[in-house]
């Protein structure tokens, strides 16, 4: 009987950050309760997005972001969901969202004495939930550096990445997952609509060292740096001692491209363009919490020529070129990168 209830036990994502309490020797329930709060915002977003072209809530609302971009009527929608689950905490006292131009302060009392600040994508690849594509959610929490009590301040959120105490995404695909981690591995967690909790799934994620898939937009090919389409071209060059060509798999999303190729083994780019000088992604909200991700699982994440969380963000929005995934295979572009500089100096 024991072994029976031990091959159907389950651990939850609210279970499994209690047990793991003792990594966070500041933190006593605070930290707990947020991540809560992020997860029941995740299971509203994914019944949204389920229900998407049931309900009228695909297509866009008639406004352009801060970013430039037509606002989809599902990115508004993530966006409330999920700043006012995180003022609902009283844990958080800011968020810095890709959607809104400014922070966004919890002027309430008890979210004032909050430790914490989050940064996040509220809705990753909404281009592609018209035609029913993945798409995901991904966030970075921070402890404020402003004194308690008093709200947030810019300076809390142009951190160094390698400063999170947390990072992760939701991806909503065939089923939803929650992956984070807090500097202690990286922990998959899958929701089952049935009990509708995060149930631990994937218990300390290793992607492997290298690959053979490439994720790149090559319809910018002829716009990227020189060390960029040497490194393509030797993706798809033959070479079985390499275990060359690699395939190419590019879904439009980073949270989908890089959930494969973290558990498969692989490299995601997304580098500076002719049009994009300073690169499409931003630091804050999308590179720095994947980048924390990805070296936690054993990974890399890069410029090209910088690591991603020693950089100092100088604002909210900030772009930058990005690579990430398998060591060896960020490793390699970054060569090609460092070669195409030293001939072209």
């Amino acid at each position: 009987m024991n072994a029976i209830l031990k091959k159907y036990k389950v651990t939850t994502l609210s279970e499994f950050i209690i047990e793991r309490q003792a990594d966070f020797p500041y933190a006593t329930g605070e930290f707990t309760r947020l991540l809560h709060h992020i997860s029941v915002a995740a299971k509203i977003v994914n019944r949204s997005i389920n229900k998407a072209g049931l309900a009228d809530i695909l297509g866009t609302i008639g406004t352009v972001n801060v970013q430039g971009e037509e606002q989809r009527k599902l990115d508004y929608i993530a966006n409330e969901l999920f700043i006012n689950s995180l003022k609902n905490s009283t844990e958080c006292c800011g968020v810095a969202s890709e959607e809104n131009d400014e922070i966004v302060n919890f002027e309430d009392e008890m979210s004032r004495e909050g430790k914490y600040i989050v940064c996040m994508d509220p809705l990753d690849g909404s281009a592609n939930l018209d035609s029913n594509v993945s798409v995901g959610t991904i966030f970075s929490i921070y402890r404020r550096i402003s004194p308690r009590g008093e709200k947030a301040v810019l300076e809390d959120f142009l951190q160094e990445g390698q400063k999170q105490v947390c990072a992760g995404y939701i991806i909503y695909g065939s089923s939803t997952m929650l992956v984070y981690t807090t500097g202690k591995g990286v922990y998959g967690f899958t929701l089952d609509p049935s009990i509708g909790e995060f149930c631990l799934s994937h218990n300390g994620i290793e992607t492997p060292k290298s690959g053979k898939i490439y994720s790149v937009n090559e319809g910018n090919y002829k716009s990227f740096p020189t060390g960029i389409k040497r490194y393509i071209d030797y993706c798809k060059e033959e070479s079985p001692a390499t275990n060359r060509p690699y395939s190419a798999r590019y879904i439009g999303s980073l949270v989908s491209d890089f959930h494969r190729n973290l558990l498969y083994g692989g490299i995601f780019l997304y580098p500076q363009t002719h049009s994009k000088p300073e690169g499409k992604l931003r630091l804050i909200y999308e590179c720095n919490p994947i980048a924390f991700l990805a070296e936690q699982a054993g990974g890399k994440a890069s410029t090209g020529t910088k690591r991603i969380l020693e950089i100092k963000p100088t604002s909210l929005h900030q772009r930058i070129p990005f690579m990430v995934g398998s060591y060896r295979l960020v490793k390699k572009a970054e060569e090609f990168m460092q070669e195409a500089s030293v001939n072209q100096g």
